[in-house]
């Protein structure tokens, strides 16, 4: 499910790189829908297989679903209709080339479907007690590898709140100039984008020990569609987010957050965003040769981050849980 759903979302990708990189385009045939709607018929045929199996071994109704996959076999149907008043609002209305694009309803439905499809192996993975509380990298790797395409598109859509958009002279010239709206809207950016990446790292740790490489990944998609949202324009500041991803990898290593350990657990959730927009406002600095003027927008920016950070992961685990049954049962079966 999670190899037929890179198919599904390079063709999103691709359609989106399309849509910053050619804006006379007119019509809703294109080769890059091809590729999305044919890695839809690709996800969703490979979904109905899975139910299919079940059923040719004897089960029926909801026991043929796959666990995990019963909000799938909703989301399916929901994105075939979206895609048909895609075209219907297309050839009405015409092809979005703005913001508004993120606006449209076919296109809400698209993706709100199109997150529930290819996360299906998060849930699965969620409710598989065989992977336990450490698994590998390459034991959780469907679930990390869906959830970090769940986020890339949620930051697909939330383009008008992306803070990756901007190289490093942007950046240091917007900090630089306290009146107006740019420092604003830069600030806001990157307190929407810091929710974005941190969110699904927290509710892995909430369930399993981060494994090393989660932070990557996830950071790595999230800087691919936004390098391919500015037409590989602009690679300074997507290259250091992919950097942070590795420093979080090491942050989660050295702290083991953990839903068990809340005091690690917020640390962490602190930690991160504080390290990333550190590198993303040094490089930034480095690259152009100056920091920018104003110290308290460049000193302030990670510290509010980091506050960000600690408020959601406060919110997504206020008290410690208590040590899991299973971990129980492994700890009695070591020691007898």
């Amino acid at each position: 499910m999670t190899a037929v759903s890179v198919w599904f979302v390079l063709g999103l990708f691709l359609d989106a790189f399309a849509h910053s990189t050619v804006p006379e385009l007119e019509t809703f045939f294109t080769p890059w829908h091809a590729v999305f709607y044919s890695g839809f018929a690709a996800t969703g045929g490979w979904a109905l297989w899975t139910v299919w199996r079940n059923v040719e071994t004897g089960r029926q109704g909801l026991a043929a679903v796959p666990v995990g996959y019963g909000m799938t076999m909703v989301a399916l149907p929901v994105f075939a209709l979206s895609g048909a008043v895609d075209l219907l609002w297309h050839t009405v209305l015409g092809i979005e080339t703005g913001t508004d694009i993120f606006f449209s309803p076919s296109h809400l439905g698209l993706i709100a479907s199109m997150v529930v499809i290819v996360t299906s192996p998060l849930r699965s993975a969620w409710s598989d007690p065989g992977l336990g509380s450490r698994p590998s990298l390459r034991a959780l790797l469907p679930a990390v590898v869906a959830l970090s395409f769940a986020g890339s598109l949620i930051l697909l859509f939330l383009s008008y709140g992306n803070a990756l958009f901007f190289g490093p002279n942007a950046i240091v010239e917007i900090f630089s100039t306290p009146e107006g709206e740019d420092a604003d809207l830069l600030a806001g950016r990157i307190v929407v984008t810091t929710i974005v990446l941190l969110a699904p790292l927290l509710l892995l740790a909430r369930r399993w020990h981060l494994p090393f490489g989660a932070a990557t990944i996830g950071y790595s998609s999230a800087a691919a569609i936004s390098a391919t949202l500015t037409g590989f324009e602009v690679l300074d500041i997507p290259l250091t987010i992919v950097a942070a991803g590795v420093g979080v990898d090491l942050l989660a290593r050295r702290l083991q957050p953990t839903a068990e350990r809340r005091t690690a657990f917020w640390v962490f959730a602190a930690a991160a965003p504080l390290l990333t927009w550190s590198l993303y406002l040094g490089v930034a600095a480095a690259v152009v040769g100056r920091l920018p003027a104003v110290t308290e927008l460049w000193t302030g920016m990670p510290v509010v981050t980091a506050l960000v950070g600690w408020l959601l992961a406060a919110l997504m685990l206020p008290s410690a849980l208590p040590v899991t049954a299973t971990v129980l049962q492994r700890a009695g079966a070591r020691t007898g």
